[in-house]
């Protein structure tokens, strides 16, 4: 790996090197994806377990135990079971804008810490549930923590990362969301074969674990150099820039985080900010990401695995070995994703990854339009593999592009004045639609059936066709210079970039300004 240089007037890189107070602070600060995955992982195979549904979805149990009830797609369709797992990120929807709040003026380390007690209050009354509104009251405190997570530790990561290992160091994120994916299979495949009806709990109350760390971790990381200039605690910040990079000579770099701090103060309306001209093409892309993102249909499996799993007919133990393999296969691609992502590049893996989560979805919606009709299921052990590894295949490939890319390149992008503005926004979308595909999810199962599967991969090409096009490189790119050295250069995007068009955002009456110009 490249030692680093100092910043020079074409966009070159600051002096750095990769100390261990930056990996320490970032692996803690990641543990905020550990959390988040186990909720996302947990909650699909306590849905599928009998002593679950019998306590707080009687109606569901007695239509898995009776075949002839309902059609094979349609046995888990109940608004009350997608309520369980879909409360979660509305919380972490509302929660956002007041994570946007504190992650400006207190600090990205204080908003993780607030996510930890979040998390570890939702995890209490989950345990120890016994009825199903204490059920959902724990899940939305979850989904508080999942909104100040969601909302600090991108920003944390990528600020206090040297340039050259920050897609690397941000990605800890995702990896640390599929490690939680797999720990909650793991959980979920060995309390489901415990006696006496209370291995749901089990699986719920182990997400102390991951709540535990996230709470420690903020209490002992430093915050970001970027915060705390931000928040005008100009020495503090200038020591922990020494601290993290490793050197004395920071005086480059802090200059500049000083220079766009004073940039950023000017900005009295954040969210107002967002929507100037000069900001569009970087907020077109976080919220286009974030809405692709979800209807890839990687949720839908994440969340549901051993549901859907069952639905197209595996047997219980089955769908949740089913679920561990896939979780492996996710944490394995990630780490594909944290050592490729700084070498090939953003657009290469997303473009890879559209082909083929695009092939393994068509080939899996004909396997069971062909083999799994509504009373009957012959899949048979042979196409069940099948199945299984086109999943992964599928899996595999998210794992590695649109999983942790969804919220690396948002991170990297914003300026710093409007950057929790659209941390939040980017978050509070992401959110809004995981609510949407967890709450229709098996409706829609139900409903269409196989066809679910050509829906998403529909998306999955239009997404494609959207990154092509319109999305830019930004490896390598210091994350204070995006507007010269990406934006600027784009074939679409320098159009929002015109200096005519600033200087009349900024009140200087630019030359030849149109005002019909504005979208």
């Amino acid at each position: 790996m490249a030692g680093g240089g100092f910043a020079t007037a074409s966009g070159g890189e600051f002096e750095a090197k990769i100390t261990p107070i930056v990996i320490i602070s970032c692996i803690m600060a990641a543990t905020g994806g550990l959390m988040f995955g186990y909720d996302v992982g947990v909650s699909g195979g306590v849905t599928s377990m009998d002593d679950f549904l019998k306590k707080f979805f009687p109606v569901v149990y007695k239509r898995t135990q009776d075949s002839g009830l309902n059609s094979n797609y349609c046995k888990y369709d109940n608004q009350g079971l997608q309520l369980f797992t879909s409360s979660l990120y509305l919380a972490g929807l509302i929660a956002t804008f007041f994570a946007a709040y504190t992650t400006r003026r207190l600090g990205r380390r204080l908003t993780m810490l607030i996510a930890g007690f979040f998390f570890i209050g939702g995890v209490v009354l989950n345990a120890a549930a016994q009825d199903l509104a204490m059920l959902i009251v724990g899940r939305i405190l979850l989904g508080c923590g999942v909104g100040f997570a969601n909302q600090a530790v991108p920003l944390f990561l990528s600020e206090i990362a040297p340039t050259r290992i920050r897609g690397g160091l941000n990605i800890l994120f995702q990896l640390n969301v599929t490690v939680g994916i797999l720990f909650a299979n793991l959980v979920n495949y060995g309390t489901a074969k415990i006696k006496g009806g209370w291995g749901w709990r089990v699986s719920l109350g182990l997400a102390g674990i991951p709540a535990t760390l996230l709470t420690l971790g903020a209490l002992l990381v430093v915050d970001t150099p970027n915060s705390l200039i931000e928040r005008g605690h100009l020495d503090e910040g200038k020591k922990v820039l020494k601290r993290i990079r490793g050197t004395e000579n920071v005086e480059p770099e802090f200059l500049e985080l000083v220079e766009a701090s004073r940039v950023a103060k000017q900005v009295k309306h954040p969210f107002r900010n967002l929507l100037m001209r000069r900001n569009r093409p970087q907020l077109i892309i976080a919220l286009s990401l974030q809405i692709f993102q979800q209807f890839t249909g990687i949720n839908a499996i994440m969340f549901y695995a051993p549901v859907l799993f069952n639905t197209v007919g595996f047997q219980q133990n089955s769908s949740l070995y089913s679920s561990v393999i896939t979780g492996a296969v996710n944490v394995l691609s990630t780490i594909v994703s944290v050592y490729s992502v700084d070498k090939v590049g953003r657009r290469l893996l997303l473009l890879e990854a559209g082909v083929q989560m695009f092939l393994s979805q068509v080939i899996i919606a004909i396997i069971l339009g062909v083999k799994v009709t509504d009373h009957s299921n012959d899949l048979g052990k042979g196409y069940g593999i099948v199945v299984v590894i086109l999943i992964c295949t599928f899996v595999s490939s998210f794992a590695w592009s649109w999983g942790p890319l969804g919220w690396l390149i948002p991170s990297e992008t914003f300026p710093l004045e409007t950057r929790s503005a659209g941390q939040s926004l980017t978050v509070c979308v992401n959110l809004l639609f995981t609510f949407v595909i967890a709450q229709a999810f098996l409706s829609m199962l139900c409903h269409f059936k196989f066809g679910i599967f050509l829906f998403f991969s529909s998306w999955v090409l239009v997404m494609s066709f959207f990154v092509f096009f319109l999305v830019p490189e930004t490896k390598n790119v210091p994350i204070e210079e995006m507007t010269e050295m990406v934006w600027k250069r784009h074939w679409l995007w320098k159009r929002f970039m015109d200096d005519d068009n600033l200087d009349e955002e900024n009140g200087k009456g630019g030359k030849g300004f149109d005002p019909h110009s504005q979208l």
